[in-house]
C-alpha cells in the first residue's frame, strides 16, 4: 500500500489502483512525511528539493535537464516511459558532469516504450544513469502538499530489500541545506571551452550542421541545453561556449557578435558572485545579449534588481506568459525556483513578459544596453515552439549592431 504519513499526524492516502504491496522505495520530506513505493532505476539514494513538473511529454529531456540539478522530480502526467529513451533527446551537453535530477516520483510503473525511435526502456537508462526513482505514489497528493507547503528538501531511497532507518532518513532530510545560497552551476559545467555547430533535428535526417556561419555568439554556461545550442546554429551562429566563470576580458577577446547567458540551477544570487562581474563588463562593452531562465536572473542581477525564492515554481510546459508590448499570450515550458523581483528593476530596464499564472516577471529589455532576456526557455525541448520568435529577435540584434559598426 501506499501511505504519506506526515510527522503531525498519522494520515493516509489512498493507495493508487496500480501500487504493488511490496514497498522498495521511500520518500522522505524535510517536514517528517514518508512516502512509500516501489523502486525503479538505481538502487541507492537521492537528495534534493522536491518540485513537480506538469509536462505530459519530453521526460527524456526534462531528466537531462541540467536545470533541475538537486531536484527531485514528481511527474504529475501517469504515462512516463511510453516513448523509451533514445541518444538524441540528451539535452545535457556536459556528459562528464552532473545528469541534472536527484530523482524522480511516479504515479504508474514506468511503462514499456512503442514509439519507433526507443533504443532502450526508461528503467534500463535510469539504471546506466545512477537516477534514483520511486513509482506506485499517489501523487495528486504529493502535488497538492507541495503546493500547500511549498517546495522542500527530500530524500529518495530505493532497496530491494525494503529494509529502511525511517528515523534516519526524516533526519537526513531535515539536515538538507535550503536551495537558497546554493550554487549548483559547478556540478553541471565543465572547465572547457568547445565550439558547435549542430543545427537543428529535422525528419528524416536527423541534426544537421552549419557550414556558412553569419555570426559569432560566445555562450556563457551555466548548465546550457543542446537545443538553446542548436536553434542559434540553426540560425547562422557558431557558438563558442565557454565556462561560467570566464572574465568579460576572455569574451571580448573572441570578438563576438553577441553574448549569451544560458540556463542553469540553484541560487541565482549565489553564481552571481562570480558571473555578475563579468556580464557588467559585456553590457558596459554594448556586446548584444540574450539571456534565458537563470541567464535572464544573471542579466537582473548584474543591472542591479534582485532575485527570490519562489514558493512552488514553476516547472512544467504549459505556462501561459503574455508579452506586454504585443499582448500576444504563449503557451511555454518553464522550469525555474527563483524569479527576479520587477519592483527592483532600474529605470535603464523595463518589463516585458509576465506569467498569466502568478503574474511573476518573465522578461526584461535594458533601454540603454542592446540587451534581454526571458524567464522561460523558449527552446523548449519539451514543449511548445511559441516563443522561437526569441532567437531570430537576437539575431536581427546582432545584424542590426553589425550594421552600425560599418
Amino acid at each position: 500500500m501506499t501511505t504519506i504519513v506526515p510527522q503531525s499526524e498519522n494520515r493516509s492516502v489512498t493507495p493508487a489502483p496500480w501500487s504493488k504491496p511490496a514497498v522498495t522505495a521511500l520518500l522522505v520530506l524535510a517536514d517528517g512525511t514518508v512516502i512509500e513505493g516501489e523502486g525503479i532505476g538505481a538502487v541507492g539514494e537521492g537528495f534534493g528539493e522536491l518540485c513537480f513538473n506538469t509536462a505530459m511529454t519530453g521526460y527524456q529531456e526534462i531528466l537531462t535537464d541540467p536545470s533541475y540539478s538537486g531536484q527531485i522530480i514528481t511527474f504529475t502526467f501517469p504515462h512516463i516511459g511510453n516513448v523509451g529513451v533514445n541518444d538524441e533527446d540528451i539535452e545535457t551537453v556536459n556528459m562528464a558532469g552532473s545528469t541534472g535530477v536527484s530523482g524522480l516520483v511516479l504515479g504508474a510503473p514506468i511503462s514499456d516504450p512503442s514509439n519507433y525511435r526507443a533504443s532502450r526502456h526508461l528503467d534500463a537508462w535510469l539504471k546506466a544513469r545512477n537516477i534514483v526513482g520511486i513509482a506506485g505514489v499517489d501523487t495528486r497528493a504529493l502535488t497538492a502538499l507541495i503546493r500547500d507547503k511549498g517546495m522542500q528538501n527530500a530524500v529518495l531511497i530505493h532497496s530491494p530489500a525494503g529494509i529502511f532507518d525511517r528515523k534516519a532518513l526524516q533526519k537526513a532530510a531535515k539536515a538538507l541545506p535550503p536551495m537558497d545560497g546554493l550554487d549548483l552551476v559547478p556540478h553541471v559545467t565543465g572547465p572547457q571551452r568547445y565550439d558547435w555547430d549542430e543545427t537543428t533535428w529535422a525528419w528524416g535526417e536527423g541534426y544537421g550542421r552549419l557550414e556558412k556561419p553569419e555570426f559569432h555568439v560566445v555562450a556563457l554556461d551555466y548548465g546550457i541545453k543542446r537545443n538553446i545550442l542548436r536553434l542559434l546554429a540553426s540560425r547562422g551562429c557558431k557558438v563558442t561556449v565557454l565556462p561560467p566563470n570566464s572574465r568579460a576580458e576572455d569574451v571580448l577577446a573572441l570578438k563576438p557578435d553577441g553574448v549569451f547567458l544560458a540556463n542553469g540551477p540553484g541560487d541565482p544570487a549565489a553564481t552571481g558572485q562570480y558571473s555578475v562581474p563579468t556580464i557588467r563588463g559585456l553590457l558596459d562593452a554594448k556586446v548584444p545579449t540574450f539571456g534565458i531562465c537563470l541567464g535572464h536572473q544573471m542579466l537582473a542581477l548584474a543591472i542591479g534588481a534582485r532575485t527570490m525564492k519562489m514558493p512552488q515554481g514553476h516547472h512544467g510546459a504549459n505556462h501561459p506568459v503574455k508579452e506586454h508590448a504585443t499582448g500576444k499570450v504563449e503557451i511555454v515550458s518553464m522550469n525555474h525556483g527563483f524569479a527576479v523581483d520587477p519592483a527592483t528593476l532600474p529605470a535603464n530596464a523595463e518589463e516585458t513578459h509576465v506569467s498569466l499564472f502568478d503574474g511573476s516577471n518573465c522578461g526584461i529589455r535594458l533601454k540603454d544596453r542592446p540587451a534581454f532576456s526571458v524567464q522561460q526557455h523558449p527552446e523548449a525541448s519539451p514543449g511548445p515552439e511559441d516563443s522561437h520568435y526569441l532567437f531570430d529577435r537576437f539575431v536581427a540584434m546582432m545584424r542590426a549592431n553589425k550594421a552600425g559598426k560599418a
